[in-house]
């Protein structure tokens, strides 16, 4: 901002200085003529005095360029600051950003290290349940076995004292043999 007003002050002092001196400096070459010819001299006669006004017309004067670049510096000082202004936006929003990755990153690390927790506790539980299924499993086993050991003593007591015992393959014998003699007995008749 210091620049810019020195600059600022200074092409103001310029233009004074400029306007007293009221000269311009010529843009084209300029050629020397010798002695010019009767022809010569009757059109610099008549193109004399319109000589001067097509050379003022023909460029801005410094004044008028003073003021032209200074328009242009006003007009670039302003955009300058418009962007300086765009630039400390983002700047900010750039941290503020950085602030909010900042606390979503410790809550995703937090999230992640439960996540892992559970699925540990989950295997775990598992593990658990399979060996519990297969205590489960073996204990009926278990149960079917020694229920078939009580059966087989109670068999055994019972033949000791001399009761009849059928058993599930007996009786399903006597009732085929039993439906035979019924289906040979219907047949007879």
């Amino acid at each position: 901002m210091k620049s810019i007003k020195k600059i600022t002050t200074f092409l103001v002092l310029l233009m004074p200085i400029s306007l007293l001196a009221g000269c311009q400096f010529p843009r084209e070459q300029v050629e020397v003529i010798l002695k010019p010819n009767s022809t010569e001299r009757q059109s610099l006669n008549t193109a004399s005095p319109n000589r001067f006004q097509e050379s003022a017309s023909k460029g801005p004067t410094v004044v008028e360029s003073v003021l032209e670049l200074s328009e242009k510096y006003a007009g670039i000082s302003e955009e300058l600051a418009a962007e300086r202004q765009k630039n400390q936006t983002l700047v900010a929003e750039n941290r503020r950003l950085e602030n909010e990755l900042a606390v979503y990153k410790a809550q995703l690390k937090q999230a992640q290290k439960e996540l892992t927790e559970a699925n540990d506790l989950l295997i775990e539980m598992r593990i658990e349940l399979n060996n519990w299924k297969t205590d489960i499993i073996g204990f009926r086993d278990e149960i079917r076995d020694a229920d078939q050991a009580q059966l087989e003593a109670l068999l055994k007591i019972l033949k000791t004292l001399g009761g009849e015992v059928k058993t599930e393959s007996d009786e399903i014998q006597n009732a085929d043999s039993d439906a035979m003699e019924t289906n040979s007995g219907e047949q007879n008749e």
